[in-house]
């Protein structure tokens, strides 16, 4: 059984930070690339940013500049540091991981409970 845990969501002023974490617990044998998606009420889940294995990242326009993820494969968690937060940021946020559980299974992504952020004044 695999797990995704998100924590670090909140309220926070427009121009504050918040940093998310996710981490992974249970039968993983590799994880590949993990991610992080929102999704605002009335609007589907978009992609926010993404790092694979080997560190390089990818963001969505809107965060670019404001947003930084990384990763600690030894703990098996994904960070988002996000500054300069914006009221449009407010979503929920889910962790993502398209991982392995064992040496001879195919990739599977899974999915974190989600964590809201408010950003508001």
């Amino acid at each position: 059984q695999v797990q995704l845990v998100e924590s670090g969501g909140g309220l926070v002023q427009p121009g504050g930070s918040l940093r998310l974490s996710c981490a992974a617990s249970g039968s993983i044998f590799s994880i590949n690339v993990m991610g992080w998606y929102r999704q605002a009420p009335g609007k589907q889940r978009e992609l926010v940013a993404t790092i694979t294995s080997g560190f390089s990242p990818n963001y969505a326009d809107s965060v670019k500049g404001r947003f930084t993820i990384s990763r600690d494969n030894a703990k098996k968690t994904v960070y988002l540091q996000m500054n300069s937060l914006k009221p449009e940021d407010t979503a929920v946020y889910y962790c993502n991981a398209d991982l392995q559980t064992g040496w001879n299974t195919k990739p599977s992504y899974y999915w974190g409970q989600g964590t809201q952020v408010t950003v508001s004044s």
